[in-house]
């Protein structure tokens, strides 16, 4: 018997191990690639924007945190959704981190082989080897998985505190400011690029099942939300200062920082950590997935089989191999621009109902208040709404396809 759909994942993680897992997600490309765009819509608002994403990215991973633990097994939100407010908000919640993350995982994927080539056909190639890589290091077990994680997560660290500190030692004495904020909807706008960068909390809240004790997801979400905040206010004050009026048209900002050092060694120490950052979020992601589809597929939300958890690793080792195919598939055929549009709107709506449960839960399980809550809930439908139309509406038409199958699957579950 090489798998079972009843058989519990092994609790195996320290709290160390969480916090490194959520860094490793939310210390992906985008600390190298989101800082023009967001310069470029809010101008001299972009750490007004990082604030405000911050106070966002705080309430969900309190909410996600209160409900890790009291609900401590896999599925994150999914999971939350279905116990606290019903199935159908667990299912919206799951469909869109599945779909959206599923083709954030390919953008990962791409990022990694952008930085390492520019021929299109390589960085598909090489794309295609870091996802089959990963996914078979996933499947050895969550342990090794936090092993690769620490790994990679302490490149990408070094990498930046390398830029950062030569960086900020060579910045001119006086960059062009930033251009004024254009009003309140672009330093929103910014809000969303940035908060893209944070939303890898909820990969911590998606292994609740394989940590010691609850109490793990509490302290971890924190920790590790604590220090990426600290890091990215570093490197926007780093950036603004260094490259000032130039940063919104600056399609690797971090690559730029670093010509602007004059040291010929740290542009390649910018290619490594990014390549580092790039695949430590692969890897994050394909994990986080993976823990999803098998919830939903314990409660029939997507094929049974998927459930399964193998004997010898005990990792949901058939859904890993499913989601490792299909971000494959869209690695070697699709063109992901568009994509990382949905991507972001399936973001937000996760954790609005991240929120939304978490407001709902009674006072005896309660950590924080109900207006911490509220403000995350509202935070992320503003940011959503802010989202460009064609994300909005793309977004809303995959929702509506998992909708749909969910409908028929219950249609052809109800008894005779």
């Amino acid at each position: 018997m090489t798998g079972s759909a009843g058989r519990a994942l092994a609790r195996r993680l320290s709290t160390t191990d969480a916090v490194v897992v959520g860094l490793s997600a939310m210390l992906g490309a985008g600390v190298f690639a989101v800082w023009g765009p967001a310069s470029a819509a809010a101008g001299d608002g972009l750490l007004v924007a990082l604030a405000l994403a911050g106070v966002v990215a705080l309430c969900n991973a309190t909410s996600s945190a209160q409900l890790a633990a009291h609900h401590p097994a896999s599925g994150g939100t999914y999971l939350f959704g279905r116990r606290v407010l019903g199935p159908w908000w667990g299912f919206l919640a799951g469909w869109g981190f599945v779909v959206g993350k599923t083709a954030s995982c390919a953008a990962m994927a791409l990022t990694f082989a952008a930085y390492l080539t520019p021929d299109p056909a390589r960085q598909r190639l090489l794309g295609a080897l870091a996802v089959v890589a990963l996914t078979a290091a996933g499947l050895r077990g969550i342990t090794r998985t936090a092993q690769v994680a620490r790994a990679l997560l302490l490149v990408t660290l070094a990498g930046l505190v390398v830029v950062l500190v030569a960086g900020g030692a060579s910045a001119p004495a006086a960059a062009a400011p930033l251009p004024a904020a254009p009003g309140w909807y672009g330093v929103l706008q910014a809000a969303g690029l940035v908060f893209f960068a944070f939303a890898g909390y909820a990969r911590i809240a998606t292994l609740a099942e394989e940590v010691r004790t609850p109490a793990t997801i509490g302290r971890a979400v924190l920790v590790a939300l604590g220090l990426v905040l600290a890091l990215y206010a570093a490197v926007a004050v780093v950036l603004v200062r260094t490259l000032g009026a130039e940063l919104p048209g600056t399609a690797a900002p971090l690559a730029a920082l670093a010509s602007e050092t004059g040291l010929p060694a740290v542009g390649p120490v910018v290619v490594v950590a990014a390549a580092a950052a790039a695949l430590g979020a692969l890897l994050a992601l394909l994990t986080g997935v993976g823990r999803t589809v098998l919830a939903m597929a314990r409660e029939d939300d997507l094929p049974r089989p998927l459930a399964a958890v193998g004997e010898r690793h005990r990792v949901p080792h058939r859904a890993q191999l499913v989601v490792g195919a299909a971000v494959l598939a869209l690695v070697l055929l699709t063109d992901l621009r568009a994509a990382i549009g949905f991507s972001s709107f399936g973001v937000l709506l996760y954790y609005a109902v991240t929120n939304a449960a978490a407001f709902a839960q009674p006072r005896e399980q309660r950590r924080w208040p109900r207006a911490v809550q509220a403000v995350g809930l509202l935070g992320c439908l503003v940011v959503l709404a802010c989202l460009p139309l064609g994300s909005v509406v793309g977004g809303l038409a995959v929702l509506a396809v998992g909708v749909m199958y969910r409908l028929l699957r219950r249609r052809d579950q109800a008894p005779a």
